[in-house]
C-alpha cells in the first residue's frame, strides 16, 4: 500500500458515505518509522502526522518542519503529565486526554501560554482494563469537567478492542459526541478506516498501510 492508494480509498469512502470530498483528515502515523519514509510522505505533500511518544517526536519533527514547512502534528499515544509541557509546545492536537490530573495540567499550561492544542478526549469504548481512556458511562461528566477548565474539546478518540467488529464502537463514540455537542471523531485505523468514515469519522489514523511495517 502507499500514501496515494490510501488517499484514493479515503476519497472513495467519503463518496460512498455521502461525505464531502476532503472532509476526513488522514493522519499518517509515523511512530518509529525510518526518516526516509516520512520524508517521502512529506515530499508528496502530506502535512498531517501522528506520533505516540513525545521524546521521539521532539527528536525528529523540528527538523522535518524546518525542511518542509508547517506540519500538523497529533499526539495519539498515552501522555504522561510530566511530558505535558513538551507536548503542548510540539503538538497541534493531543488526542489522548483521559484523566482529570492531565486535564488540570493542560489547563495550567494553557493559562500560562495563552494557547492550547486541540484536545480530543480518549474514550475506552471496550472498557478494557489494560487500555487508557475514559469509560463510556463517565464520558459526559469528564467532558463537562474539561470544558469547565476552559479547555477546547475538539473531538473524541477511540481504539476499538483488537479482533472485534469496530462498528459498534464507532457508533458508541459518535453517540457520546452527539449528545455532548462535540464535532470531531478520531476513529479508524489501517484495517477499518473506511467503516469509520461511514460512521462519521472526521479523522482517521493510518500507519502501516501507508508506511509499511515498522522497523
Amino acid at each position: 500500500m502507499s500514501l496515494d492508494a490510501i488517499q484514493t480509498r479515503l476519497r472513495a469512502a467519503e463518496l460512498a458515505a455521502g461525505r464531502a470530498p476532503g472532509s476526513v483528515t488522514l493522519i499518517a502515523v509515523s511512530k518509529v518509522q525510518p526518516a526516509e519514509r516520512i520524508e517521502a510522505a512529506l515530499a508528496a505533500g502530506h502535512r498531517v502526522f501522528g506520533e505516540n511518544y513525545v521524546q521521539e517526536a521532539a527528536a525528529k519533527w523540528p527538523g522535518f518542519r524546518a525542511g518542509f514547512g508547517p506540519v500538523a502534528l497529533h499526539m495519539i499515544g498515552p501522555l504522561q503529565s510530566n511530558k505535558a509541557r513538551a507536548a503542548v509546545e510540539l503538538f497541534d492536537a493531543i488526542q489522548t486526554l483521559d484523566r482529570p490530573s492531565l486535564a488540570e495540567r493542560l489547563h495550567r499550561l494553557a493559562q500560562e501560554r495563552g494557547a492550547c492544542p486541540d484536545l480530543f478526549v480518549q474514550i475506552n469504548t471496550g472498557a478494557e482494563a489494560q487500555k487508557a481512556g475514559v469509560l463510556p458511562d463517565a464520558a459526559d461528566l469528564f467532558i463537562a469537567h474539561v470544558r469547565a477548565l476552559d479547555l477546547p474539546v475538539s473531538g473524541l478518540m477511540c481504539i476499538p478492542p483488537e479482533g472485534q467488529d469496530s462498528t459498534p464502537h464507532f457508533a458508541a463514540l459518535a453517540a457520546i459526541a452527539a449528545r455532548n455537542g462535540v464535532t470531531g471523531l478520531s476513529m479508524g485505523m489501517s484495517g477499518d478506516f473506511e467503516a469509520a468514515v461511514a460512521a462519521g469519522a472526521t479523522h482517521v489514523r493510518v500507519g502501516s498501510a501507508i508506511f509499511g511495517a515498522r522497523t
